[in-house]
């Protein structure tokens, strides 16, 4: 009968209960007690991982080897203690028919277990030895022990002393395979991290995924109709500026060693390393080492590879070159906070930033494992001296002791230089990276994987340093940036940026222009309460043109409407017949306007309005721009509009006077109003008493003085007030 389990009554996802309809198979063993305890409904159901859709549950092939070994072990102990156990049932019938006489040991019989408590466990025990002819062995052991007993049992210890022989030399190969597979296979990750790392890191992956971002964006805000979002597509922290040492370090390390790379372009990568990124990202600059002491060290690498001392065919060093970076606001901002730093950048700076941040990150959760490695130590051997009373050397763990694993040569405080060091080996050629991966393993455990890729993220990094320093566009892209620090348009304290907006828009316009052809970043650098934020924001710089004509022809309806100012739109006039929302005043000095106008026709002093406009200094050149998308209105820099007229400040001197006064008077007017209207007369002459310092108790003695003075032509008081000591009585 074949029973669905996939049906049947769940507990859990491994038990299946048996249906009411299933028969249960006899047993006459069983006692009242058996039947009232032991299980007869739920049947084990396992839930294979090689059946599971679930990716990172199945076995890797280090684990498969490990898997393996433990099988067959477990099979090698099954039968050696099968067999052991047969001996030791042939041996006590051995025992037992020594005891007896001949026509007793005539007479002696065994049952099907041989004489001990199981029929199955002797019988294949018996049956791996003699295979086909297991069956008459047993028969000869039940009807004729006596003699077959001795023969029989001489042949099982023969095979147990051959099968532990090669237990032994199985359990060597065991070990060496566990040992080579162990760390493997407990790194799930780390297969699979090299090859998807090394997708992750090229250069259009990482120009698409920010690129899919905006994408994103657009069509959000075209399907709901609205305005583009402003803002960074992407936000990357750098949270320790001391890995940044490190990372200039090993990417310093291997330019050195590329003799494709002129000298010149390699101490402009040591300032970019050194200097320049230090200052955007508000860390210690590092120091510059000496030209002769780079020659040396290349000309060293130069003997050891069999490479020729000249470059490109030029020999000798090249003049030395002057700081690109030796003073930028970047630097100054380094020991405040609440500051940022701005920079546009083209694809190769783009791409140099995103390697940086994900090279500085790995430096950083190696750095923080060796850390963790280390109080774990430290605090294992506390223990071990407080509870046990152990003090054991840092070679001493159980592992080294039972010689399961070898004494490393490095101690866990050195584990993160000792990596640098590999890191550089593995740059250099000098290990292979199964043996870096392995030595990786060993001191960081599941967490070295997201160090395996480390040279290919180095070589990748110096690729885009060297287009930064030899590419023309990333040579002028820097040259901006220099020539905009000094106007003051790459950043400061966040709390006065909207002071600099004039001048990073006029810097984001060139920066624009300067990289039509390709993508354009903005890059913010922006430090808070001690930590970095780098934001990245990938900016729109295509002419924005609709091919629409419903679109083209609501377009120029917009723009004919806004240049004539004698049509309005049926939805505007709709609205102002509803609720019109204009001030009097305004109402008041149009119609006054269009008076004086008909006035003048009326009149004929056209001539006269010409002539009052020679006195006129006018310039018409202000530019703006319209989004197709918003409508929305942009004014273009450095264009404007302005009229002056020669005589107007004179004419403002001589009407100065006049329209002080004029308005003092109606100021002084209202509040005499207002006065007269909410405050009484005891309330006022208890106001200027007040003023004057008399006439109420407990005010400190002073004497005070009212003065007229002229201000504007408008005369005001001016109160002083002398306090004089007071003398308490003793």
């Amino acid at each position: 009968m074949e029973i669905d389990y996939a049906s049947c009554k769940r507990l859990g996802s491994s038990y299946r209960a048996l249906p009411k309809s299933y028969q249960q198979p006899k047993c006459t063993g069983r006692t009242p007690l058996c039947k009232e305890v032991l299980n007869d409904t739920w049947v084990s159901f396992p839930s294979w991982s090689e059946d599971s859709t679930f990716v990172s549950s199945k076995k890797t092939q280090y684990e498969e080897h490990i898997y393996r070994c433990e099988d067959e072990r477990f099979e090698l102990d099954v039968v050696l203690e099968t067999n052991l156990a047969t001996i030791r049932v042939l041996e006590a019938i051995q025992k037992k028919l020594s005891r007896l006489s001949a026509e007793e040991q005539a007479k002696f019989r065994l049952d099907n277990t041989l004489g001990g408590t199981s029929e199955v466990i002797h019988r294949k025990a018996l049956q791996r030895i003699y295979a086909d002819k297991a069956a008459d062995i047993i028969d000869g052991l039940r009807k004729n022990p006596s003699i077959a007993v001795p023969i029989v049992l001489k042949r099982l210890k023969m095979k147990e002393e051959e099968w532990r022989e090669a237990q032994r030399g199985f359990n060597k190969v065991w070990r060496e395979q566990n040992e080579k597979y162990y760390l493997k296979s407990l790194d799930h990750q780390g297969i699979n991290f090299k090859q998807n790392d090394t997708k992750v890191l090229r250069s259009k992956s990482l120009l698409n995924e920010i690129e899919s971002i905006y994408d994103e964006r657009q069509e959000q805000a075209t399907e709901e109709n609205a305005v583009v979002p402003v803002g960074p597509h992407l936000s990357l922290a750098y949270e320790d500026k001391q890995i940044l040492e490190d990372a200039a370090a090993l990417i310093i390390h291997h330019v050195k060693r590329q003799t494709g790379i002129q000298k010149e372009d390699k101490y402009k990568i040591k300032q970019i390393m050194h200097h320049f990124i230090p200052d955007l990202l508000f860390a210690q600059r590092g120091d510059l080492s000496d030209v002769e002491e780079e020659e040396e060290e290349e000309m060293d690498v130069d003997e050891a590879t069999g490479a020729a001392k000249k470059h490109n065919g030029v020999g000798g060093s090249p003049p030395k070159s002057k700081l690109l970076f030796s003073n930028t606001t970047a630097q100054k901002l380094r020991g405040m906070d609440e500051v940022y730093n701005l920079f546009y950048v083209n694809n190769n700076w783009y791409i140099f930033m995103r390697l940086h941040q994900i090279l500085c990150l790995r430096l950083l959760r190696i750095c923080s494992q060796a850390e963790r490695q280390i109080e774990e130590e430290n605090r294992e051997r506390e223990w071990e001296r407080e509870v046990l009373g152990i003090k054991r050397d840092k070679s001493d763990s159980p592992a080294i002791q039972l010689r399961l694993k070898e004494p490393m040569d490095v101690d866990v405080e050195d584990y993160y230089p000792a990596f640098l060091d590999m890191v550089r080996s593995l740059l250099d050629g000098n290990i292979d990276s199964s043996q870096y991966e392995d030595s990786l393993r060993e001191m960081f455990t599941i967490h070295a994987y997201i160090a395996f890729t480390m040279d290919k993220l180095i070589q990748s990094i110096v690729r885009q340093l060297q287009h930064i320093v030899s590419d023309e566009i990333c040579v002028q892209v820097t040259d901006l940036y220099l020539a905009e620090n000094n106007n003051g348009a790459t950043g400061g304290q966040l709390n006065t940026q909207t002071s600099r907006s004039l001048l990073e828009s006029a810097y984001q316009r060139k920066a624009e222009q300067l990289m039509s052809d390709e993508n354009c970043f903005k890059l913010m650098f922006i430090q808070s309460q001690g930590q970095v934020q780098l934001t990245i924001e990938l900016l729109d710089t295509e002419e924005e043109n609709s091919d629409d004509p419903v679109e083209a022809e609501r377009w120029s309806e917009y723009v004919e409407r806004y240049m004539n100012s004698d049509t309005t739109s049926p939805e505007l006039r709709e609205h102002l017949a509803r609720k019109p929302v204009f001030l009097p005043r305004n109402l008041r000095r149009i119609r006054k306007c269009q008076r004086g106008r008909e006035q003048q026709e009326k009149e004929g002093k056209e001539g006269n309005s010409k002539k009052n406009m020679e006195n006129v200094d006018s310039l018409d050149k202000l530019e703006c721009r319209f989004k197709l998308n918003s409508y929305k209105m942009v004014y273009v820099i450095k264009s404007e509009d302005y009229m002056y007229r020669r005589t107007a400040l004179l004419r403002a001197h001589q009407s100065h006077e006049r329209v002080s006064k004029r308005l003092h008077q109606r100021f002084q007017a209202w509040v005499d109003k207002w006065t007269k209207e909410h405050v009484p007369r005891e309330m006022a002459a208890e106001t200027s008493k007040w003023l004057m310092g008399e006439g109420l108790e407990g005010l400190v003695p002073c004497t005070t003085t009212c003065d007229t003075e002229t201000l504007h032509f408008v005369s005001i008081n001016k109160y002083r007030v002398k306090y004089g000591t007071v003398f308490k009585a003793p």
